[in-house]
């Protein structure tokens, strides 16, 4: 006979210390009272100070896991979230905590990254920028279409009937695809994003369109991407699980009357199994099929496809540090080679271009490095050069013999960081300044103790650009020994 799953404890009048990965709170504590020593915690949407009672949801060797059952008494820290969906949506983790403690915990996940996993000899880690808007910062959302709303538990418990309809235009519930909750405001995006969502949405159940059904992968609906830029340019995209027909057309017709402010409305027809649209053909239904972002004078072009960092004002201030760090931020007689690794669509490339003698960047996705290209014609930038492939296979001894040693490196890897070819290449490269932008203090601390080797950290600048959220960006500045 197979072994009964055990049933996990309540842990009563449980204190919460402090914050963790992933946006968790933590708090130590016995399990049972027979236990020689405590055992690390992990509580979602809690704040240190807190004192609660945690139902576990999981048990491992060296920690366990598990959810508020009840707020025994909350933190002095502790206030209320602005958004409704707030703990069910899943995007936002830290709403219920002032924005200057969520500064300090980032700063701190930072510090205790580049310590514990680097075990390198530090500078004294700069304090956080934070970022100037705190809500409706983002310039891009996604929306998913669903035929079936999914209900909270307190909506299902509660044994009201809903009146309302059973079509959602929302967020994916974290760890479900196939469960959509409805929104009906979100705080992290234009309120210009949340009156097209909605129209999209009355306009959908007025005219009877069909809202995508997940598990079957068919219906008319599929996904909705707004996308806002500095320069007031607004894209829609509409991606369709069908053919488009009169119905469609009607829909989009609607939206450029209702909202004379868009300057792009585009549509995909997407019949695969998953959303993404990154092989599909964008089709334009009016305006262009881009919008502009501006820069110090730069126009970046990004369409319904392009990557481009969704704080607007905040990736300025991230780009300005990549730059100082990299001593390009001054004009010199002497301009140096600037090797760009990750380029994505070359924002970085042609922001510093300017104080460079020529800037290489590489990037593995080819719609991206088309990209890059583009901007760099937009703002006759001629100094700019790109590559698309997989890094470890471009950046090879022989491709910097033949474009030559790099004066500066500025890598900006993506969250699993770089591979160790990678840095053994760049350590033969003996570049004397690195910049290393991360989205992930984690990976970016192992990869600073290879480099450790021949290089020592002059700066460290944590920038924070989601608040509410737990995620944070890093740059080091990088010497050669």
């Amino acid at each position: 006979m197979g072994r009964k799953n055990k049933v996990l404890p309540i842990l009563e009048g449980v204190k919460i210390t402090g914050m963790a990965a992933e946006g968790k709170a933590l708090a130590r504590t016995l399990l049972r009272p027979e236990d020689e020593s405590p055992i690390v915690v992990f509580v979602p949407f809690a704040a240190p100070g807190d004192v609660v009672d945690i139902k576990l949801d999981k048990k491992k060797r060296s920690f366990a896991e598990g959810h508020i059952e009840c707020i025994v008494s909350p933190s002095p820290d502790r206030i209320k979230p602005l958004c409704p969906h707030f703990t069910v949506c899943g995007g936002c983790k830290w709403q219920h905590i002032p924005y200057d403690l969520q500064l300090k915990h980032k700063q701190s996940i930072v510090q205790d990254a580049l310590e514990r996993i680097g075990k390198i000899t530090l500078p004294e880690i700069r304090p956080i920028l934070g970022s100037k808007e705190v809500w409706r910062y983002r310039n891009k959302m996604e929306y998913t279409f669903s035929n079936k709303r999914w209900r909270t538990w307190e909506e299902v418990r509660s044994g009201k009937s809903f009146d309302d309809t059973s079509h959602a235009l929302g967020f994916h519930i974290p760890g479900a695809f196939d469960k959509v909750l409805h929104i009906e405001r979100c705080e992290l995006q234009s309120e210009l994003g949340d009156e097209i969502r909605n129209f999209v949405f009355e306009y959908a159940e007025r005219n009877n369109l069909s809202f995508y059904n997940l598990k079957e992968n068919k219906g008319l609906l599929r996904t909705l991407m707004i996308r806002t830029a500095s320069t007031g340019e607004v894209m829609v995209c509409l991606v369709l699980g069908e053919e488009v027909d009169s119905a469609v057309k009607g829909l989009l017709e609607a939206l450029k009357s209702q909202f004379p402010v868009l300057t792009s409305v585009v549509y995909v027809v997407n019949k695969k199994l998953n959303d993404s649209i990154s092989d599909q053909q964008i089709e334009v239904f009016s305006g262009n099929d881009y919008i502009e972002e501006e820069m110090e004078g730069l126009r970046f072009r990004v369409n319904a496809k392009s990557f481009y960092q969704t704080n607007s004002e905040q990736a300025y201030e991230l780009y300005k540090v990549a730059r100082k760090f990299a001593g390009l931020d001054k004009d010199k007689s002497n301009k140096p080679l600037v090797y760009d690794l990750y380029t994505g669509t070359g924002t970085i490339a042609n922001f510093v271009a300017r104080n460079a003698s020529k800037v290489i960047g590489i990037e593995y996705v080819p719609e991206a490095i088309e990209d890059a290209k583009l901007n760099s014609m937009v703002n006759n930038i001629d100094n700019t050069v790109f590559y698309a492939g997989d890094m470890k296979n471009i950046l090879t001894d022989e491709f910097i013999a033949r474009h030559g040693k790099p004066d500066v490196i500025i890598t900006d890897p993506p969250r699993a960081g770089m591979h160790e070819d990678v840095i053994e290449v760049i350590l033969r490269s003996a570049p004397e300044i690195i910049v290393y932008v991360s989205c992930n203090p984690a990976t970016q601390a192992r990869d600073l103790a290879l480099l450790d080797v021949a290089y020592k950290v002059t700066h460290v600048q944590p920038v924070d650009m989601f608040p509410h959220t737990q995620h944070v960006e890093n740059v080091v500045r990088l010497q050669r020994r």
